[in-house]
């Protein structure tokens, strides 16, 4: 048997800003996110095996728990296989903690794959009951385009392409999601309405922050450092940090600029890990 290979992007948020709370004691968020072409890669092929198999390797696979989003989402479906098992592999090329939604990306694009070629029978009722109970990021996995996350659980994907390179750096240390909305003070206004059009341009992206950068640059002054930094960068468009970190991300109009700016980093910091990269 083959194995057949799917592609699980990375997720970087635009915009992420701190709603208020909810009953369930998560947080109510806000966010203009985008993918890019950054993906770890999952490989999968049916097994006569009586139990699933998953197998992470790559630059970032350290760390990965035995009970991890993958196998969290083949619980959840086990029933709906009819007893089919699957080996899965796969190559981790985003890195842990950074703020880009690696694991989530894992089990929605998984679920994707398995929905599309008709190796899993479920209706969107179903979809988004799975998704939620492995992460809130997962059901954005399954349409890769940049959205809209509103304050109320909606999504509004854009037809409309943000074409912006971007410059992606992340210290030798991954911040903890749960560590860093604990450490959340205040609540912000929302930015985006529902039923009404947001001109997304770029005035409008440079105006744009992310609530968690404030708990995050208490916690971690580097990555403060590093943002600040960045801003100096020519041609730089703006810098937000990603999600809960700890990936710090310079938007680009060019590839020119961006090239040059990636060469001043790396020179900077020599030991993080830093790629340009672009949205798709």
């Amino acid at each position: 048997m083959k194995y057949y290979k799917i592609k699980s992007y990375a997720k970087i948020n635009i915009s992420l800003g701190i709603l208020g709370k909810l009953k369930s004691k998560f947080h109510k968020i806000e966010s203009l996110f985008s993918f890019i072409n950054l993906y770890d890669e999952i490989f999968i092929k049916k097994t006569n095996n009586k139990n699933h198999k998953i197998k992470f390797y790559g630059k970032f696979s350290k760390g990965i728990f035995k009970n991890n989003t993958i196998s969290e989402l083949l619980k959840l479906i086990e029933k709906k296989l009819c007893g089919q098992k699957y080996l899965i592999k796969v190559n981790k090329k985003i890195p842990l903690k950074s703020g880009m939604g690696g694991g989530s990306m894992n089990a929605s694009s998984l679920l994707k794959f398995l929905i599309e070629n008709k190796k899993l029978t479920i209706n969107s009722k179903e979809i988004s009951e799975i998704s939620s109970k492995i992460g809130s990021d997962v059901v954005i996995g399954l349409q890769k385009k940049t959205s809209i996350l509103y304050g109320n659980g909606n999504v509004k994907h854009l037809n409309n392409k943000i074409n912006l390179y971007t410059l992606l750096i992340r210290p030798n240390f991954g911040c903890s999601t749960k560590t860093i909305y604990n450490k959340v003070k205040s609540f912000s206004k929302p930015v985006f309405k529902i039923n009404k059009i947001t001109a997304i341009n770029y005035k409008f992206l440079s105006n744009l922050k992310n609530d968690l950068e404030e708990p995050a640059f208490k916690k971690y002054s580097k990555l403060k450092k590093i943002k600040k930094f960045m801003e100096k960068l020519d041609k730089i468009l703006f810098v937000n940090m990603t999600g809960s970190g700890s990936t710090i991300v310079g938007y680009f109009i060019t590839k020119k600029t961006a090239l040059n700016a990636i060469k001043i980093l790396n020179k900077k910091y020599k030991n993080y890990w830093c790629i340009l990269s672009k949205t798709i």
